[in-house]
């Protein structure tokens, strides 16, 4: 489906008209929320087409640099970067939503602004790089998930001039290749001598993953179905593979008119998202 989110592009200028924080990136939230009934419904929340950015701050070695925009009926959204000597790094994102805004929060049972903070999780970058992130991220806080994707910032830029080498998040860098084990294709004999074979063991077979059914409600009606099987191949210091287990698996996410997401977390801090 097309996506009805809007890159926002933002280029905060010094008294010289020299730019000092640069951003453009994407971003989604998905907040669940009361209603008069007192039950509760998910709301998707896209940033409109006017999106202003009062109150962006450029920062220097004592003050913070400020990333802030408005939008739509009363939201807003602002991340503030801090540096040291030779780094900068994202320290808090705020968050606020008004549940006045009708259109989004028709029967919100708490009228007026909401305010979320968390912290960011932008590792430290080089002054004069960029941080890219073209992955998907999420935040989740108070009932609210942040969504990000393609995401260019910089913030102390120097000279008014955007760097050009780049610093991706960890979402972005490639995996490394699984171990290849040896293999009598692959061992290069180094010596003649002949040796008693060694006892063979049989692998373990790879499990085939359980598959779970996975539901998610809007009010009374289930407005998302999952069947699945599924498994994580992750490669760190080993390759590592993870079945899902559905018996110790919840499922939560949103509905919207135009999107759904749903969260499967097993419980062991695996937390995967579509």
């Amino acid at each position: 489906g097309v996506s009805r989110s809007r890159a926002v592009e933002v280029d905060v200028r010094d008294g010289s008209n020299a730019t000092c924080l640069y951003a453009r990136w994407m971003m989604r939230f998905v907040v669940k929320y009361e209603t008069d009934v007192s039950d509760y419904k998910s709301a998707t929340l896209n940033l409109s087409s006017s999106v202003t950015h009062n109150g962006s701050v450029c920062g220097n070695d004592t003050q913070a640099a400020l990333l802030a925009v408005q939008f739509g009926e009363g939201h807003s959204w602002s991340a503030n970067f801090t540096k040291t000597n030779e780094t900068y790094q994202g320290d808090f994102i705020t968050f606020t939503y008004n549940t006045n805004d009708t259109a989004v929060f028709p029967d919100a049972k708490r009228k007026g602004p909401v305010t979320v903070v968390l912290r960011d999780n932008m590792h430290p970058v080089q002054l004069n790089d960029v941080f890219v992130c073209q992955s998907t991220e999420f935040l989740e806080a108070e009932n609210v998930t942040q969504i990000f994707w393609n995401v260019t910032v910089q913030a102390f830029v120097q000279n008014g001039t955007i760097g050009k080498k780049e610093s991706r998040c960890r979402a972005d860098m490639p995996t490394s290749a699984p171990t290849v084990l040896p293999t009598t294709a692959n061992v290069t004999t180094a010596s003649t001598t002949t040796l008693s074979p060694a006892p063979t063991t049989t692998p373990k077979p790879v499990e085939t993953p359980v598959t779970g059914n996975y539901s998610l409600k809007r009010g009374n009606d289930t407005c998302l179905l999952a069947s699945v099987g599924l498994q994580l191949n992750v490669s760190q210091d080993k390759p590592l593979l993870i079945n899902i287990n559905p018996k110790t698996t919840s499922a939560d996410g949103a509905c919207g008119n135009t999107t759904a997401m749903l969260k499967l977390n097993d419980g062991n801090s695996t937390l995967i998202a579509f």
